[in-house]
């Protein structure tokens, strides 16, 4: 097996906890962290495996007073790991972070005729 396929973490939420795809609970963390810091809550859906080994859907709420820790599970041999739940939860995560600024490049025009430029 390739180091990070097919592997699995116990996501502890509320009273028990959910088998999740290694980058899913990645991502479902990292969307909670960014809610909590907006101080908003969202309905994550994300493929999970029961304790009985039956695959299927997780539903929770995850927003400021959740709280959420992981842990490695023994690898069952289910992939469990969703590139669009992931793409989605790390979209919506990038959107509730700080706009970071950017620099814009000058221009060379910019500045007064002789090419220099003004200070106050």
């Amino acid at each position: 097996m390739i180091q990070g396929e097919d592997e699995m973490q116990k996501l502890y939420y509320a009273s028990g906890y959910v088998l999740l795809g290694d980058q899913v609970c990645s991502a479902v963390v990292e969307y909670a962290q960014a809610l909590a810091n907006v101080g908003k809550s969202d309905l994550v859906v994300v493929p999970s495996l029961s304790d009985e080994g039956l695959r299927g859907e997780t539903r929770f709420l995850v927003g400021p007073a959740s709280q959420l820790f992981t842990s490695p599970a023994l690898d069952r041999g289910v992939d469990l790991d969703d590139p669009e739940a992931v793409e989605s939860m790390r979209e919506k995560t990038r959107r509730l972070q700080p706009a970071r600024p950017t620099m814009q490049p000058r221009d060379e025009d910019e500045g007064d005729a002789d090419g220099g430029t003004d200070y106050l």
